[in-house]
């Protein structure tokens, strides 16, 4: 019996001894120290080979930093040790998820858990990890499994942190605000519950009160790294919905970001890390010095191309952005996204402009466009960032690229910017069909651009250069009856406008003609020069409507011809060509 005392109390001692081994490499994950906790877990592999469970923690370090690789080495080689072994199958599991293959995943699982014990809940956390951290996370199997650790064991803190993160992920913020708070409440030195806290006040753009949480567990624990990134990010989203405070926040986002930086490492990943933060601020120019930074620790690792492309473009540097990007996205191995090939295809465009940039070499647009359709593709919601890209085109007149760009762009209806995009690629297309050089028009577009109007009509019906436009398409397109029709329309919806002001002025409306009333200066009660440069501006697009409508009825209706004749007299009496057309036409 006090043989079997002994034997017991050394396997307690001993299995204590082996959890503080993992501890310092533990705090050190948690504290993203990642090359730090690399350095642990190898040495603690070192002097203990049988140690399955650091070979896992170390094969999720790796995971972690997209070494898928790495990290299958040292779960292979855990599986094969005589403590702990069976973690290792939740790394192979992961990596089974990553590869979209869910039944060999389970299948791993299952092997963990099968002789689990009641109240044992670490095999359950680690599992839920596992599908969250999968590149297509499963949040509600994440539940599942915690909701079952939570029942056996309800004190768990590390399963209610883990729960928090998985409610999180569902958008589900009131369950993870329990969670978090049950995990803090139970265990006081997790600080990543805590500080989760604040960052679901983020998510609510409660910045104030998020910065106040992330302050406390500052208080906490000064060398937090963590935090410092949550309150970077927090000061970049809080600029970005409040742009008056842009430009202090961003700065603030910056140096809190540097700040995580010195308290974790200053390895290559982390570097990308800092870096995929520095596009998010748009800080080019410490992005590049970033990028050639780790050029010089890791000549080899291809996504460094990708922060040299992005910011040598931004820099101006267009030939060393394609030559850059185009190592980086034609590279098979490489995990692509979408703002590569928009960064690849704006380098493209900038290569193949004009000197004057009014035309883009057609080969080198048409291989941009694919391009972008590429990026489309695999992110929708880039269909929001075209408009930037197509309005310079546009302004600069190289209608004929800002006409394909935009066409793109309004494929996505969703689009924040899908009415203006539409009154863009009519105008692009429209511009394009009335350059000096223009032998024939180009139909096929034209009937696009009338397409766009149209769309853009039944999104905001009151916009009045819409039907102006559509009109003068429908004339290139000699389509005389809608012509006629647009502009009606045009005038219907302007004269509505100035209906409404001249009834805010409490001016009598006493005739249908109050247009030219209006241009005759009959208003009394009406302010004129508060509104001059409008009604400047307006005023000989209601003589083009007045008088190509007024040319079109000249062969069919006389008597309307010369009313809408007569209407442009009204508001200019020297028109040329309404006072000739009037001469032919008696």
């Amino acid at each position: 019996m006090n043989k079997f005392k002994i034997f017991s109390l050394a396997l307690v001692a001993t299995t204590i001894a082996k959890a503080q081994d993992l501890e310092p490499a533990k705090k050190a994950i948690d504290a993203e120290q990642f090359e730090k906790a690399k350095s642990l877990l190898k040495s603690v592999i070192q002097t203990k080979p049988t140690s399955g469970k650091a070979n896992f923690l170390l094969g999720n370090v790796y995971l972690k930093q997209s070494s898928a690789d790495s990290a299958t080495i040292y779960f292979q080689k855990g599986l094969s040790t005589t403590d702990g072994a069976k973690f290792n199958n939740i790394g192979l599991g992961q990596i089974d998820l990553n590869a979209d293959n869910k039944a060999a995943a389970q299948a791993k699982f299952d092997l963990v858990l099968k002789d689990v014990k009641k109240k044992d809940t670490e095999e359950y956390i680690y599992i839920a990890q596992a599908f969250m951290n999968a590149d297509k996370p499963d949040y509600n199997s994440a539940i599942a499994l915690l909701t079952k650790a939570a029942t056996a064991n309800p004190t768990d803190a590390y399963v209610q942190l883990a729960l928090g993160d998985a409610y999180y992920g569902l958008k589900k913020q009131n369950e993870a605000y329990v969670a978090y708070r049950n995990s803090y409440q139970t265990d006081s030195s997790i600080l990543r519950a805590k500080m989760q806290l604040g960052v679901l006040l983020k998510g609510a753009k409660a910045y104030t009160e998020a910065v106040k949480a992330y302050n406390e567990v500052i208080a906490l624990d000064a060398n937090y790294g963590p935090v410092y990134r949550e309150l970077a990010e927090t000061y970049y989203l809080w600029g970005n919905n409040e742009p008056k405070t842009y430009a202090e926040n961003i700065q603030k986002a910056l140096s809190f970001y540097e700040k995580y930086m010195s308290l974790t490492d200053y390895s290559v990943n982390s570097r990308m890390r800092h870096a995929d933060f520095l596009i998010l601020t748009k800080d080019y120019k410490a992005l590049e010095a970033e990028a050639n930074k780790m050029k010089e620790l890791d000549k080899v690792n291809p996504r460094i191309f990708r922060y040299l492309g992005y910011s040598a473009y931004e820099n101006g540097n267009n030939e060393a952005a394609l030559d850059a990007l185009q190592k980086f996205t034609t590279n098979p191995a490489n995990k692509l996204i979408a703002p590569d090939f928009m960064y690849l295809a704006k380098a493209k465009i900038k290569k193949g402009a004009s000197a004057d940039g009014k035309s883009i070499d057609p080969t080198i647009l048409a291989d941009a466009v694919a391009n972008i359709k590429k990026a489309v593709e695999m992110e929708p919601l880039t269909t929001n960032d075209l408009n930037e890209l197509g309005k310079k085109l546009y302004d600069q007149k190289a209608f004929a690229a800002a006409a394909a760009i935009f066409d793109i762009a309004v494929s996505n209806p969703t689009s924040k910017n899908y009415a203006i995009d539409n009154f863009y690629l009519g105008n692009a297309i429209y511009y394009d069909n009335t350059r000096k050089d223009v032998v024939k028009i180009d139909a096929v577009a034209l009937q696009k651009a009338d397409t766009a109007y149209g769309n853009l009509i039944t999104a905001a019906p009151t916009t009045q250069d819409a039907y102006l436009f559509r009109a003068r398409t429908n004339r290139l397109l000699e389509n005389d009856a809608m012509m006629v029709t647009y502009y009606q329309q045009y005038i219907e919806v302007a004269s509505d406008k100035w209906k409404k002001e001249l009834e805010k002025a409490n001016a009598k409306i006493v005739s249908n003609d109050f247009i030219v009333d209006l241009y005759k200066g009959t208003f009394t009660d009406f302010n004129y020069t508060l509104f001059k440069a409008e009604m400047d501006k307006m005023k000989p697009k209601f003589i083009e409507a007045y008088n190509n409508m007024a040319a079109t009825f000249a062969n069919t209706d006389k008597a309307k011809a010369k009313e809408l004749f007569n209407k442009t007299l009204a508001l200019d009496p020297t028109n040329n060509y309404a006072t000739e057309s009037l001469k032919v036409l008696k």
